[in-house]
């Protein structure tokens, strides 16, 4: 017991970057759940946390931070249950195939390079208002040449089919009901008729009159820049990518430069530092000024003006949301003459992205952004109070990159193969050719262009944002292009990634020799991540697509149809293989062999469901047509029976095959269909 005091007592210097660790914990604990906690539930959960602080004040001094991180997981318990009835909007339940009417709010593109329109003030024939979801999403495929240009805020209407958002394609998977929940999108879609215009777009929104700024700016740099250059100069600056082409998108993502692509932490960084500097400097070189002036924190002022600014042109996603907040921390530090890079300053931006958007602790972008940080000001500060040096000043600049790009580079990579299930091997190369020239060039020649643009110049700064734009293209095809430029890793298990991020945060954070046990659940959540076993089978949501593991990979059903499906069963695989060559593995017999002598049947089509006799013990039949109840001893899955299950996983159990639908991983929660129906009854 004295031993634990005097342990705990060390890390008093240290108890608020334990903060934001918390409070994740706590929001973790509530997306984990299998069953939607009740308004009692969470008021005893209030209550306890309350009782505890009451208690804290009898406890000795070395033990208070205990009881405060355990309220502390219970704040981030509570809210993350209070956003996600605070965003709660209607979903739909049935598909959907009539007018739809709405204001344009967002433009983006799907991985098929369809244009995609989400919509707000939806109004759906014959449907009732409370009934009508918040936003819908919908896929502009056909013709769309005689459709009307869709612009920010403009009303438009088409006609359209409209599902419900899609669950995980297996168990286990990633979540888009849950992430569509909070944007509070309630059905998807697509549309093969022309978008037309029936109201003139809103002229009295803030928010509508940033997106068409956006627009123009977007506009003006494919006119100067045409291609994927100026595609990615758009996505730069206003955080649109639907300009780019999905080639170049596949060889940033396989060089692994594809997160210069998003505005995040290194852009807002680059652009705040580069405008620092040049007000610092500007101060400095007229005398009376720089005797008049504290220089550090005008420049301070002015760069969070910028950062300000940029946010608004991004659009404010979640991940420049995030960048700036950490931006801001570290500029009001600067004006409040405190250390502006530290891990108390990455706490505080965790805390306020926390507590405004729990749910983006479950997205890549604040996992990568924030172990990024965290790392690099932990290696940082420790090369600093232990005066380790990085050679001499002409040196500096490149061994700086080197350990930046190294040391980012190794914190991210798990979290990247644990979301996208690929490791790029010639990433560090690929940055570190890469990076400066974002810093160096392209960055300031924004800057450059927006100064010009009142003068009509701006096409100088722009030319000059290509030559460095061009250059990372050109690399990132370079790259990708190398043998074993990119593999493929299975996808791990729900305890791995948080068991890496709290060895790794443990070994950053706590003080003493005692911060070496985080090694061990690193280690430890490795060997779980190789020794895991995927599933030897797997059925789509709606029966559409069966796959099965043989011994040269996955067999799939279909070598067409359910393309995004299949693409992801093949890479949580592991594999690199397209659709067409897994079909080519599946037996002629259309029945797949399972252990335990289990058979596996897919019919797929009205012929083949029709033909359907009935079966035997030992069979799975997966249709993506009803089927009549069969014998008990034998497994039928049909659309209607998987609708009460969601994706379903075979997994091998001691010899014998054992059911996991995603309804067992997931559980009834607010954004699942049967928690909906379940409050209907």
């Amino acid at each position: 017991m004295r031993r634990l005091r005097s342990i705990l007592l060390e890390q008093r210097g240290s108890l608020f970057e334990w903060v934001p660790v918390c409070m994740a914990i706590g929001i973790g604990v509530y997306f984990l759940l299998r069953f939607e906690p009740s308004e009692t539930q969470l008021w005893a959960v209030a209550g306890a946390a309350i009782g505890l602080l009451f208690c804290a004040r009898w406890l000795g001094e070395a033990f208070r931070p205990l009881i405060i991180a355990v309220v502390i997981v219970a704040s981030g318990f509570l809210l993350a249950a209070h956003r996600a009835h605070d965003v709660a909007s209607p979903v739909m339940s049935w598909r959907y195939y009539g007018p739809v009417e709405g204001r344009v709010v967002n433009l983006d593109r799907s991985s098929s390079d369809a244009l995609r329109v989400t919509l707000d003030q939806v109004v759906l024939e014959r449907v009732p208002p409370h009934r009508t979801p918040e936003r819908v999403r919908i896929s502009l495929h056909g013709d769309q040449s005689f459709s009307v240009a869709p612009a920010p805020g403009l009303r438009v209407m088409t006609t359209a089919h409209i599902s419900p958002p899609g669950g995980p394609v297996e168990p286990g998977g990633f979540d888009f009901q849950r992430h569509a929940w909070f944007g509070q999108l309630g059905g998807v879609g697509y549309s093969r008729v022309p978008l037309l215009a029936i109201a003139p777009a809103e002229e009295d929104r803030l928010e509508l009159a940033i997106f068409r700024i956006r627009m123009a700016i977007g506009a003006r740099m494919l006119e100067v820049l045409p291609g994927d250059v100026g595609g990615f100069a758009v996505a730069v600056t206003t955080g649109a990518r639907s300009a780019i082409s999905q080639e170049a998108l596949d060889d940033l993502r396989a060089s692994n430069l594809a997160h210069l692509l998003a505005i995040s932490g290194l852009h807002m960084g680059l652009l705040t530092g580069f405008v620092f500097a040049l007000l610092r400097v500007s101060i400095a070189l007229i005398p009376p000024l720089a005797l008049r002036v504290p220089g550090r924190k005008v420049a301070a002022g002015g760069a969070l003006i910028v950062a300000s600014g940029y946010l608004a042109l991004s659009g404010g996603n979640v991940a420049t949301e995030r960048a700036f907040i950490m931006v801001a921390v570290a500029l009001t530090a600067v004006l409040l003459n405190r250390r502006a890079i530290s891990l108390r300053a990455v706490a505080i931006a965790a805390v306020i992205v926390l507590l405004l958007r729990p749910e983006a602790l479950l997205g890549p972008g604040f996992q990568m952004s924030f172990a990024a940080t965290t790392a690099l000001v932990a290696v940082f500060g420790y090369m600093r109070d232990h005066r380790i040096g990085m050679g001499p000043n002409w040196a500096k600049p490149v061994v700086a990159v080197l350990i930046s790009s190294g040391v980012a580079g190794l914190a991210t990579s798990p979290i990247g193969a644990a979301h996208f299930n690929a490791i790029s091997h010639y990433g560090l190369i690929a940055n570190l050719t890469s990076v400066p020239m974002m810093g160096t060039v392209v960055i300031p020649a924004a800057v450059l262009a927006l100064i010009l643009a009142p003068l009509g110049l701006d096409w100088i700064g722009l030319w000059i944002m290509g030559v460095g734009l061009r250059w990372i293209l050109e690399v990132g095809s370079f790259v990708a292009g190398l043998d074993g430029a990119r593999s493929f890793v299975h996808g791990p298990g729900v305890a791995v990634l948080p068991m890496i991020a709290l060895g790794f945060l443990w070994l950053c954070l706590w003080q003493g020799r005692t911060r070496l046990v985080g090694v061990v659940p690193v280690l430890a959540a490795f060997w779980l991540w190789v020794m895991a076993d995927r599933p030897v089978g797997l059925i789509a949501e709606n029966g559409t697509l069966v796959g099965v593991m043989t011994a040269e990979g996955r067999a799939l059903s279909k070598a067409r149809g359910a393309g995004f499906i299949a693409r992801n069963w093949l890479e949580n695989d592991g594999e690199m293989t397209d659709q067409p060559t897994a079909a080519a593995r599946w037996p002629e017999t259309r029945s797949a062999a399972l252990p335990g002598g289990v058979q596996l049947t897919h019919l797929s089509g009205k012929k083949a469901v029709s033909s359907f006799v009935g079966c035997r013990a030992g069979q799975i039949i997966v249709a993506n047509q009803p089927l009549p109840s069969g014998a008990a001893d034998c497994i039928l899955l049909d659309p209607d029976r998987l609708e009460r299950m969601g994706a379903v996983a075979i997994h091998e159990r001691q010899g014998a095959v054992h059911l996991v639908s995603t309804r067992d991983r997931t559980g009834d929660r607010l954004w699942t269909p049967w928690y909906r129906q379940a409050q209907r009854q």
